[in-house]
């Protein structure tokens, strides 16, 4: 992610900061410059706009502004940012449990939507567009049903159980999983609802679905069949040469979800790792490299195999590093040929959708449709 800093002291602050831990300024995320700025009771003007702070700001500890005149319209913002207006359900008011784990998910939906802006990618909501994002955030804990973590039709749903360590780890551990997190679950559920609008509707249907079925599997097969026969028998013999995860070999769309998922975790955390200065100098390790791994702000006219090469240096020291402090490695996966090639379609398609339809703020742009 961008290492945001205060727009006084210029100190690091964290991603859901309310105040500069340094100097106390009180400061909010504005999503359109990818920045901090001084914020007030009364809101803070830019480029023009008044921008206020989102109305989780207290209660959810939301530290993301949203235009003022979108503010006052009912259009289904309700005066909440447009991360927070993407959500579609929640817990009710009296289920306090459930409400308490509501703010880590809405942080890990932040992060996400972020960082999909910040590729390019359209986002467009469910409450202007039908079929448009929307995410459901329940919890089967509380709610009397199991809540299934899932894509249909936009609408992404997540258990809110899972933002318990715990809870989350057992189930990991019980399913075998090499890595089980929060923002993981956001990242591949919304690679399923890319897939539906970059690939397989639209424009796109003309542009990539073929070459898509021809790495992923024809995605008309039987989805029911597939979730059968995969807890049933588990993953085929040797899935590791193929693909990224056992999850992945279920179902193509299974396999297109894992991989993009995986994207978004390669480019995250190599965009986190350049905005905090980290190189590494092959005259310098203790072991052989071709050349020194210098982060670039934009792979978007790299090749995958450069960006998984730079990823393969930095990963490894990410690993090592837990290593040193007793935990598992950070990114406990390995990228056989077959998955670079799913992973440079992803790349393609994120990049090519960027440059077809460029990025704008989606507030703005709501605020001169209404």
């Amino acid at each position: 992610m961008h290492a945001l800093t205060c727009p006084v002291c210029n100190a690091l602050s964290g991603f859901d900061n309310l105040e500069c831990p340094s100097c106390g300024t009180a400061v909010g995320i504005h999503l359109p410059t990818q920045s901090l700025a001084v914020v007030s009771d009364a809101g803070v003007d830019i480029d023009g706009r008044r921008w206020v702070r989102c109305s989780n700001w207290q209660n959810h500890n939301c530290n993301w502004l949203t235009l003022a005149e979108v503010e006052q319209r009912d259009i289904g913002l309700r005066g909440r940012c447009f991360p927070g207006s993407l959500v579609r359900r929640q817990p009710d008011a009296e289920d306090t449990l459930a409400l308490e784990k509501l703010p880590t998910a809405l942080r890990d939906l932040r992060m996400l939507v972020y960082q999909l802006v910040d590729l390019g990618l359209p986002v467009e909501p469910f409450w202007r567009s039908e079929g448009g994002l929307a995410f459901d955030l329940l919890s089967s804990q509380t709610l009397g049903t199991p809540v299934m973590i899932g894509h249909a039709n936009g609408v992404v749903t997540i258990d809110l159980a899972e933002t318990q360590d715990a809870y989350r780890e057992r189930l990991r551990v019980d399913l075998g999983e090499a890595y089980r997190t929060m923002l993981g679950h956001f990242r591949h559920e919304v690679g399923h609802y890319y897939e539906h609008i970059l690939v397989e509707t639209g424009p796109g249907a003309d542009l990539y679905l073929d070459e898509c079925r021809e790495l992923f599997g024809d995605e008309r097969a039987s989805y029911s069949d597939a979730i059968e026969r995969h807890y049933k028998f588990g993953p085929p013999r040797n899935w590791q040469d193929s693909f990224i995860s056992e999850y992945a070999t279920m179902h193509p769309w299974e396999d297109f979800a894992e991989c993009f998922a995986h994207y978004l975790h390669i480019t995250g955390t190599i965009d986190t790792a350049r905005e905090s200065g980290l190189m590494l100098e092959s005259d310098q390790v203790r072991f052989t490299m071709d050349r020194d791994i210098v982060p670039l702000r934009s792979y978007a006219d790299q090749s995958i195999e450069r960006l998984l090469y730079d990823w393969k240096w930095l990963s490894t020291m990410f690993n090592r590093v837990n290593s040193a402090m007793g935990r598992r490695p950070l990114y406990p996966f390995d990228i056989p040929k077959p998955v670079v090639r799913k992973l440079g379609f992803v790349h393609r398609v994120i990049r090519e959708s960027a440059k077809r339809n460029p990025a704008t703020d989606p507030l703005v742009t709501v605020a001169a449709d209404v």
